[in-house]
């Protein structure tokens, strides 16, 4: 009785080392060229490049200044929000390089494209709206809203 018991242990771990296939869990590292989100601190919201990596923790970013107003300096992993973008760069490019890496490659229109941000520039625009803005806003709303239903009614 024991050694069919075993047979019957040991075959389907056979059978599922053989079928499994290693996929990579992560696509997103933490690299010089990689394009990330600054999510906490003075230039929170604004875009930045991996430049250098200091340790495990910490990284050396730059936006360049010109492009996304972020200057370089250490900022900890954990403030930034790592995108799918990356440019090739070396270890410690200067900001020139760096600037023009990201036109040839044209990364941060790549970036302006994607639904992330499309939504962050509306939250920030929601946030700027003045009052009058947003009496506005809630009065479309509602126009559409009774379009919307009216359409629907004559189907």
């Amino acid at each position: 009785l024991k050694q069919p018991v075993a047979l019957l242990l040991t075959r389907p771990l056979v059978v599922a080392r053989r079928a499994y296939q290693p996929t990579a869990m992560f696509d997103r590292f933490v690299q010089p060229g990689r394009l990330a989100l600054i999510t906490y601190g003075p230039c929170a919201g604004k875009m930045c490049t991996i430049v250098d990596i200091v340790d495990q923790k910490r990284v050396v970013v730059d936006g360049p200044e010109s492009v996304t107003g972020v200057r370089r300096h250490m900022m900890p992993i954990k403030r930034l929000s790592l995108t799918d973008f990356r440019t090739v760069l070396r270890r410690g490019s200067r900001e020139k390089t760096l600037k023009k890496a990201l036109e040839k490659d044209e990364i941060m229109k790549k970036w302006s494209e994607t639904s992330w941000a499309k939504k962050l520039s509306a939250k920030t625009s929601r946030a700027a709206m003045t009052d009058f803005e947003r009496f506005k806003l809630m009065v479309a709303k509602k126009k559409r809203s009774v379009a919307v239903k009216k359409a629907i009614k004559k189907k």
